[in-house]
């Protein structure tokens, strides 16, 4: 649902983030109008929606799973001891306690769904900024790779694995942190869905901001090929972007980023939260 609403801002940000045309959100919509017509605003979006739906269920998945895993270890470390290592006669207690279950489950989480369904997002990406090269799904692939290879698919993996363990961290905790503090300030068991649209879209400004320069790299390193020169690693990306924009370019088509990615947060987690209550509640009524 949120994918389909918002594509358009997806596509202003993408072409914003790796330097294509216009500098500017309603520059770059003027031009997409007029390179594309009005279904240009939705280059790349089946593919986008392919992606999104394994990406999410794997994130969530991971996300839950892990997190219960963390919390469960750390009860039991609380009875039996914390694991020690030990260098030469000295014992040492790893300081597990220190660890979050929610930031793991969310890096875990991160990890993931990258793993799982980078070469869409890379043919996401090629789609939404050049169309005129890559017209179709099935063509961007095969293009990708006799061109590429396999490795082709999977550019830019390291620097989003990079990009990506900050951001799900934050956007996870983020989320938890605030969902739990203004559960106890108020006094409440569950929250609204206007409530939750709110708080999802805080984390998603707060993870989104922290780690967007890697998010800049990202793309660069992901499309540089259709600009003819492709960076070769992420700090190279990086330089580049320093070089052609200043410091300020780090976080060039961050305004168009925030108007997608808040919006965005707010109704993934809204009906992420829906779907838990409707799922759930065959099991909450067996345990009553």
């Amino acid at each position: 649902m949120s994918k389909a609403i918002l594509a358009p801002l997806e596509t202003i940000r993408t072409r914003m983030v790796v330097g294509v045309g216009s500098r500017h959100i309603f520059g770059t919509f003027v031009e997409i109008i007029e390179q594309n017509g009005w279904q240009g605003l939705w280059a790349g979006n089946t593919i986008n929606m392919l992606r999104i739906i394994p990406t999410q269920a794997v994130e969530l998945a991971t996300f839950e799973c892990v997190k219960r895993s963390m919390a469960e270890a750390q009860e039991k470390w609380k009875e039996d001891g914390y694991p020690k290592i030990q260098l030469g006669n000295l014992k040492i207690e790893l300081p597990l306690h220190f660890l979050s279950p929610v930031a793991i489950g969310g890096a875990a989480a991160g990890i993931a769904g990258t793993l799982a369904c980078h070469p869409l997002e890379v043919i996401k990406d090629r789609l939404t900024v050049s169309r005129e090269v890559y017209p179709t799904i099935s063509l961007a692939f095969s293009k990708i790779y006799q061109t590429e290879g396999i490795g082709g698919l999977y550019s830019g993996l390291c620097p989003t694995l990079i990009g990506m363990i900050p951001y799900s961290t934050c956007y996870f905790f983020m989320y938890d942190t605030i969902k739990t503090s203004y559960c106890r300030l108020h006094k409440k068991s569950s929250l609204s869905r206007p409530e939750l649209v709110l708080i999802g879209a805080l984390s998603g400004l707060t993870a989104s901001t922290i780690s967007f320069p890697l998010e800049v790299a990202r793309k660069r390193l992901m499309v540089g090929a259709l600009k003819g020169k492709c960076p070769p690693n992420m700090i190279a990306a990086l330089s580049e972007v320093i070089k052609e924009d200043g410091l300020l370019g780090l976080y060039r088509g961050w305004g168009a980023s925030c108007l997608k990615v808040m919006p965005n947060s707010g109704i993934t987690w809204m009906f992420y939260e829906a779907w838990k209550d409707i799922l759930l509640a065959d099991k909450d009524k067996q345990r009553a």
